[in-house]
This record gives C-alpha cells, sequence and structure tokens, in this order.
C-alpha cells in the first residue's frame, strides 16, 4: 500500500500558557501541504524498515516504529510489516514530517485490518507518539488546541502557493519552549485570525496571525529573523515560521511568484520548496 505523509505549517500559533503537568497549552491553526513523504507499507514475514535518508534510524524513538508498536498492542495484532520511506520533509523544521510518518502507518493498519475505530479515534490514539501526529491523522484545516489533541476542522478556503525556506541547522523544539519568555513573547490573536480565515479576510487574517516560538527560535537561531526579513522585502504579504523552526514559510496567491522566489534563494539555502496548502 502506498500512502503520502503531508506536511504541515502552523498559520498561526499561539503558546498561551505552561500547564501544570509540564506541558504548554497551545492554540493553533493548522494546514497540511502538497509537500509529503511516501511510504510504502505491506504485510512480511519480518519486520523491516528501509529509507532513502541514511540519517535516519529506525529505533524505539522512530516515530514509525512506535506507531507501529501502538497499533499492533491495541489491537493485539500479529503481522509482521515491511516499510520504505521516501523522506522529502527535512527533519528538526517544524513541518511535522515525523508525526506525518507516524499518521501514515496508523491509517494503514486501520484500512489492511478493517479496524473498528473512527478517524477522530484513531487521531486521539496519535496523541501517544507526539503532539502534531493528531493533526496528521485528521489531515485538514484546523484549529488545534490543547497540546495538539482537541481538534475542530475548519471548512474555509486555504489556497496558498507557499514557500519554503530552511537553514542547514534545526532547532531543539524542547528548547524553543524552555527559553520562552512569557512576560516577552508576542501572542498572536487565534481567535480573530481564524475569523478573518473563515471570512476569506487575507489582509485582516496576516494582522491577527503569528507564532509565539519565533521569540526563543530567532534567539537561538538569528539566521531565522535575517530569512523572515528578505522574504518580507521579496514582496511576499505573509511570512512566519512553522512550529518551533527552523523552517520559514511565506504565502502567496500566485504560483508564479512562488517558483520565481524559489530559483531566487534555491542557491543560498539548502532547502527552498515551492508547494501549495492542501
Amino acid at each position: 500500500m502506498k500512502l503520502h505523509a503531508n506536511a504541515k505549517i502552523n498559520l498561526c500559533l499561539d503558546v498561551v500558557k505552561k500547564r501544570s503537568d509540564g506541558y504548554h497549552e497551545m492554540d493553533m491553526i493548522m494546514t497540511p501541504l502538497h509537500l509529503h513523504d511516501t511510504l510504502w507499507i505491506e504485510p512480511s514475514d519480518e519486520e523491516q524498515y528501509a529509507c532513502n535518508n541514511q540519517d535516519l534510524v529506525f529505533d524505539e524513538h522512530n516515530t514509525i516504529v512506535k506507531a507501529v508498536k501502538l497499533m499492533r498492542e491495541t489491537y493485539h495484532l500479529k503481522d509482521f510489516c515491511k516499510i520504505r520511506l521516501e523522506k522529502r520533509i527535512p527533519m528538526e523544521a517544524g513541518l511535522a514530517g515525523g508525526s506525518a510518518d507516524a499518521a501514515a502507518v496508523l491509517r494503514y493498519f486501520q484500512k489492511q485490518y478493517e479496524l473498528p475505530c473512527t478517524l477522530e479515534e484513531l487521531a486521539s490514539l496519535g496523541k501517544q507518539i507526539g503532539a502534531d501526529v493528531p493533526f496528521c491523522v485528521l489531515n485538514k484545516l484546523a484549529l488545534v488546541q490543547g497540546i495538539g489533541e482537541r481538534l475542530t476542522p475548519c471548512a474555509a478556503d486555504c489556497s496558498f502557493s507557499v514557500l519554503l525556506i530552511k537553514p542547514k541547522e534545526g532547532i531543539s523544539t524542547k528548547e524553543a519552549f524552555h527559553k520562552l519568555d512569557f512576560s516577552a513573547c508576542a501572542h498572536p490573536d487565534t481567535a480573530n485570525a481564524l475569523h478573518a480565515f473563515m471570512c476569506n479576510d487575507r489582509n485582516a487574517f496576516y494582522r491577527y496571525a503569528g507564532n509565539t516560538l519565533e521569540y526563543s527560535a530567532f534567539q537561538m537561531m538569528p539566521k531565522l529573523a535575517e530569512i523572515k526579513k528578505e522574504l518580507y522585502a521579496y514582496g511576499f504579504p505573509f511570512v512566519l515560521m512553522s512550529g518551533s523552526g527552523s523552517t520559514i514559510f511565506a504565502l502567496c496567491e500566485k504560483d508564479e511568484i512562488v517558483v520565481k522566489a524559489a530559483n531566487h534563494f534555491k542557491d543560498r539555502y539548502p532547502f527552498v520548496c515551492a508547494t501549495k496548502t492542501m
């Protein structure tokens, strides 16, 4: 079975507060992209994993391995599987590559074994693997709250051309949250950003949206602020960091502008990608 594991971007990300359990309360608008990893999964006599990226290790920390184990244990499955992964989504990028791969594995098991669970139940199960997995199971524009487990699908026009730029270095999500200063960081207005989005008022959406984690990520990697400034100078109407970084994305309504910009920046950064929202 061939599956696509779609990357995501955070159109808006507010870290509301730190919770008593150590996690952070989030208020986000997220959407999947056409950029995706591809997984080929089939039953096998033994567990087998392969990937075109030799830096990816299939150990107990790998999200694909975690997803296989979770589905086996939850539904008492005995069969092994062979998984081949073609990786396109960069790691430590804020694009949920690992979470998307895990979500694709969950969907495979649901379909292959005709499991008695809804997509919502599968998404809820996925939070045991990671905070972005529930959204990646849903795989559509949504308001995402809590620690990522509360999903509200949004029926709105989300047709954007998207430019992604990521420097070689990644950002540690744990460190980005650790360095967050709630007395100094910005908090976007997610509610009004979503309202503007639902009303197709793009200019209002651009005013209200933002990403709280830029505060710490830009201190950890000043180059990210420079990339954001460059993209605004190039003429994009909205530029933001996705997740905890280190990918900066720019939105536009014309494909040709994004393709032209990708050609302009491709020799300066190791990962430059022209894609679209789904």
